[in-house]
């Protein structure tokens, strides 16, 4: 039986790039809405990478997937007037230029909103609207900077800072915005207006940061809350949860025990823990002894 998808018959307008407004259109789109997507002639930049396949990337269709394109040069004459009249029927329109590029070519929310009352609109960027940063272009690495997270990562494994291998900024702030995007359309129902919103890739990324506050308390050094990596035979295990919390476990099901000395500091006690569940850890012949532990 078919299954009605819950955003049939809504119509969205795609002018982003790369991943944070792409993988919005792409989310609407699996749920039913109809996506046009329109490129400059040098089309987006996650086609440029990976391996090409029927004339597109992985990286491509991952973020694209189900969407119509259309080529449209902003910086010619008359494309202002073509995206005028594509949003006056357009339930949504999804961008992330940074603030000022939008109004600068006539396509502003007061502009769009003016042919299109009940039109919503998600503008991504790096630091928002009104933010003192909001002319500075912003990729996801440059708030896994700013928000601290690669600044942690390397004080947690005592490592010269590194990117992590994840747009992890992007797609943090595409979930975002497809949740305010629906939020928006129902309260549309009720109201019959649409509205502007505008998301900072950094205030996502901090909002669904869940360690935060144990950098703030400054606590997160003795007590790590993110899984350990323990090697073992068959390969690396990575054991999740509070490394005191693990240590209880296995000190009260294994008879685990670190001795230290009396008057010892915190830091010696976890170090001597440490010790000891490396050696456990190590003790097993085979990965199947390990598991059936």
């Amino acid at each position: 039986m078919d299954v009605p998808r819950p955003l049939a018959g809504i119509r969205v307008l795609d002018m982003s790039r790369v991943v944070s407004g792409p993988y919005v259109g792409r989310i609407l789109g699996d749920l039913g809405a109809d996506v046009v997507k329109l490129e400059p002639p040098s089309g987006d930049l996650t086609d440029l990478a990976g391996v090409r396949r029927d004339g597109r990337t992985g990286y491509f269709a991952q973020m694209n997937a189900g969407k119509r394109n259309v080529g449209i040069d902003l910086e010619r004459r008359g494309s202002t007037e073509l995206v005028r009249d594509l949003a006056a029927s357009a339930d949504v329109l999804i961008e992330n230029f940074r603030p000022s590029v939008m109004p600068r070519h006539g396509l502003g929310w007061s502009d769009l909103s003016g042919v299109n009352p009940g039109l919503v609109m998600l503008s991504i960027s790096g630091f928002g609207a009104t933010s003192e940063f909001s002319e500075r272009r912003a990729y996801a690495p440059v708030v896994h900077a700013e928000s601290g997270l690669l600044a942690r990562h390397a004080q947690l494994d005592g490592r010269v800072p590194s990117d992590i291998p994840m747009a992890l900024g992007d797609t943090l702030a595409a979930l975002h915005g497809a949740v305010a995007v629906l939020a928006a359309l129902r309260l549309r129902d009720s109201t019959g207006s649409g509205q502007h919103i505008d998301l900072s890739m950094m205030d996502a990324m901090v909002a669904s940061d869940d360690y935060t506050h144990f950098a703030i308390d400054r606590q997160f050094d003795p007590y790590p809350t993110q899984g350990s990596v323990w090697t073992a035979p068959g390969g690396p295990v990575l054991v999740a949860g509070n490394a005191k919390h693990v240590w209880s476990v296995l000190s009260r099901s294994f008879g685990l025990a670190a001795e230290v000395t009396a008057g010892a500091g915190l830091q010696a006690k976890v170090d001597a823990r440490h010790r000891v569940m490396c050696d456990w850890f190590a003790c097993f012949t085979t990965r199947d002894e390990l598991v059936a532990a």
